[in-house]
Order: structure tokens, then sequence, then C-alpha cells
């Protein structure tokens, strides 16, 4: 496949609606619109003497897009116009282990050095088949994709325990940074009420932290998946399957292997993960007990290693829903597979595919991959437009023969798009608490507020012996316009 093949083919079909088919049927003036979302990010890495451990830079993402429906279609153009600016020139140390100090150090590696980096890039280009059958449609081009975000329910506590809890673990558009993922292919939904069948078939594009996310990689992905709500809208249960296949033999793979063994391995990855998930809300008293089950198991070849992998979260609360602010307090568990022998012929690490892992590690000095997270959380909501949450985690890793990673997937053709530290045989990694606000000052207008503290434990200590705390901070204004 060609970069940018059903992107154009998409732009195509869209000239020809706009110039042709627009007088059939009913249609709608083509509307416009636009975000902005500008971030000031505050790091303080782990110590390393003579680098940048502590730093701030500015991060900026403009995407303007036009969209119109017609008839049984619809269509959508956008451009992304991502930008960071300031980030640290000396934010990479020069001992393998201890690698890129943070978000800003990884930034400047992956858009070749550069402090102040910047691009205009073809985002979305998509058009969609609606069917008479109600929420039954077919789409191709370039779109933005979330795993386990196929319904909408109207249970608010399961629709955020969806949203924030069980989506995006393995495919998303890695949101949380500028340059951020799309995907080039098809997707399609068939759907009747209670239920939902969706489909994928498509190639991952650049992006993420390389400021220019218009070209193609040689990674692709197919996902079906399988949706049902039941016990009036109380409970939601997802089965599904994704194929992931990722064909940059030239690119270094990273896992518990010696390096010799790693540089020799050229041979493409082909993963099968197979799973589910159920989220319930369960009226109880004066508020509601949520649940929340979520688990995989993987296989195939990593490589020239057989694969076989797997994680699980188990995670429930209660919420006060009888209470002006409906305080809810929450609690859960989640481990993932690690590869406990680099000598054999076995890869046992769970992957995380293509996900937005801050998600789930609010402070992104780790991911879901050999690792086990203990944790409980408050949220709030003092005012409908103010919405108060705090996380304290307890996590480490699963085996102490793998490794502490990094990182969300492939985003470019140079590197692998995850990366990997040395445990040095220990399994603590860290305690992580953090608090955020997030507040809706306008039909328009949001800030955010966040910042964590991490104390690093044996894996970090040994990797980092000046300092082993970390602490990470951001404020940030989002704008929406639609005309």
């Amino acid at each position: 496949m060609k970069t940018k093949k059903f992107a154009l083919l998409a732009v195509a079909v869209v000239l020809l609606f706009t110039t042709g088919i627009s007088t059939y049927g009913q249609s709608s003036h083509v509307t416009f619109s636009a975000f902005e979302r500008a971030r000031v990010n505050a790091w303080q890495w782990f110590e390393v003497p003579h680098q940048s451990s502590t730093y701030s830079y500015t991060g900026s993402l403009l995407r303007v897009g036009m969209a119109q429906q017609v008839h049984h279609w619809n269509w959508r153009l956008e451009l992304s116009q991502p930008a960071v600016l300031g980030l640290p020139s000396n934010a990479v140390s020069p001992i393998a282990a201890q690698g890129q100090l943070g978000l800003g150090g990884t930034y400047y590696a992956a858009n070749g050095n550069n402090a102040d980096p910047a691009a205009v890039f073809f985002k979305l280009g998509w058009v969609r088949y609606r069917f008479d059958r109600p929420d039954t449609d077919v789409r191709l081009g370039r779109f933005e994709f979330f795993d386990g975000e196929e319904t909408h329910p109207k249970n608010p506590i399961i629709a955020w325990l969806q949203a924030n809890r069980a989506s995006n673990r393995l495919i998303s558009n890695f949101g949380f940074t500028e340059g951020q993922r799309s995907f080039d292919g098809a997707d399609a939904h068939i759907g009747a009420g209670a239920w939902d069948i969706t489909a994928l078939a498509a190639r991952s594009d650049k992006g993420v932290f390389n400021m220019n996310g218009n070209a193609e990689l040689n990674v692709d992905v197919q996902y079906l998946a399988f949706t049902r709500q039941a016990a009036k809208g109380h409970v939601l249960v997802r089965a599904f399957g994704i194929g992931y296949h990722d064909g940059r033999t030239g690119i270094l793979k990273i896992d518990n292997r010696p390096l010799a063994v790693r540089q020799a391995d050229r041979k493409n990855i082909r993963l099968g993960t197979y799973g589910g998930d159920l989220l319930a809300a369960i009226p109880a008293g004066p508020g509601d007990f949520d649940f929340m089950f979520w688990g995989v198991w993987q296989n195939g070849s990593w490589g020239e290693q057989r694969d076989s992998a797997g994680a699980a979260a188990l995670e429930g609360g209660y919420k006060f829903t009888s209470v002006a602010s409906e305080p809810w307090v929450r609690g859960g568990w989640f481990r993932s597979s690690g590869d406990n022998n680099p000598l054999d012929n076995k890869h046992s690490t769970f992957f995380q595919i293509l996900t937005t892992p801050r998600l789930y590690a609010r402070f992104p000095f780790y991911n879901l991959m050999n690792n086990t997270d203990t944790f409980v959380q408050v949220i709030d909501t003092p005012t409908k437009k103010l919405a108060l949450r705090s996380d304290l985690h307890w996590v480490s890793l699963t085996s102490a023969k793998d490794l502490w990673y990094q990182g969300g997937g492939a985003f470019d053709n140079k590197v692998f798009g995850y990366v990997g530290r040395p445990s040095n045989g220990h399994t603590s990694l860290a305690t992580v608490a953090d608090i955020s606000a997030n507040w809706k000052a306008t039909s328009h207008l949001g800030v955010d507020f966040y910042y964590a503290h991490a104390t690093g434990k044996g894996v970090i200590k040994a990797i980092y012996p000046p300092g082993h705390n970390a602490q990470f901070g951001y404020v940030e204004l989002d704008y929406r316009w639609k005309h």
C-alpha cells in the first residue's frame, strides 16, 4: 500500500460529492471546525549528572477541519499543525540505560535533534456510508480509531469506565502527544441498539512524537469486536480479536535478548491478541458499585521467537450518586506478563500494540508491558464544570529478568516505538501519587491541571543512583470551535 493511498481516495470521493452528488437527497452545509490545545509541561526526571533532568517546554496542537452530510454519506477532511517549542538539547543521556530523560528528550530525538519542531500534515480524510439500518455504516480513508469505544452507553458510570478504564488499551491515537496517530484503511459497524459489531483493517501512520505524521508505516492492524449492553444498560460486555503485523525489519526490536541476538533478528512481528472486558454499575444504597474486568491473551511470532503472553485488570469502586458532588472511590489491580528467560526461543512480554499509554500511566514514565500495578483513586465533581481526581499507584515489574518499558507503539521508520531499560534484577519500580483538575470554563474553553510525584524504587535506583525521585506537571488550555 502506497503512502496516503486511502487518504487520497477519500479526498477524491469528497470532491465528487461536493461537485456532483450534493444535489441528490438531503444534504447539509459544509461545517468548519478548529481545535487548539496549548500545554506548558514541566519535568523533573530521575537525576542524571551533567544532563537536563529538570526542564520545561510548550506544546501546541492545532487541528482544522471541514465536514458535510450528503444523504447517506458524510465526509471529513482535517489538517494538523503540531509544534513543540523550547525542548532541552541535553535531555538524552549518553549512557544507554538512562536514555531519554522524559518526553522532552523523546521529542528532541524524534525530530532530528530539533529544539523547536513543527509541521503541517494531512490528519484526516475519510468518507462514510450509513445504511438504512440504524448504527450500520462503513468508512474508508484516513481516520482515528479507539478500541473499546464502539458504543455510547447511556449509563454515566458505564460510559466513564468505557472511556477511561477499558478502551484505548491496545489501539488508539496516542492523543496525549502533539503528533498523534491516524490510520489509513477501512472500518465498519453493524449495530442494533443493545449490540454492535465493529471491524477494522488499516495501516498506522507516522506522528506521535514525530511532528510530521503524513507518511504510512509498514505496520498494519486488524480488529473485530462484538459489544453488547445488558441488564437495562447496567452491564456492558465486549469480546475482541486483534491481528498485528510490523514489517519494519530493519529496526531493532526492543526486548530482553542480548543486543547481538536482536541485531540479527530481521523477521517480522506477527501477533494475535484475543480478549474481552466486562463493565457493570450496580445500584446499592445511596450510590452505585462499579466493576470492571479486562483480559487478553497473545500469541504468534516475535521475529525469530514464538510469542505467548497475556494481561488482566480487575477494578471496582463505589460512587455516592446521592451526594451533590458524587464522590467516587475506586481501586484496582493490573498485571501483564514479562519474559523470564532472555535466552530461550519464547517471547513472553505482553505487547501493548498501538496505544495511548498515558490513560493508564498518567505520569508517563512506564506503560502496561511487564507491569504490575495496584492503585486507589478518588474522583469528585464539586461543580458540573469542575472534575477532580487523585490516584496512588504501586508499580512494579512482573519479571526481574525483563525490562522496564516505555512508549505507545510505532511512530517512525527509524525507531521501534518502545524503549526498554534494564531491571538489574529488581522488580519494584515506583510509587506514584498524582492529582488533576479539569475545568470546563465555557462551552468552547477547557482548562486542565496535572501534577505527579514518583518515588523510585529498586529498578530506578540502580539506573539513576544520584536521584531516584521525579516530578511531572502541566497546565493545558483546550479551545473548540465549530461553524
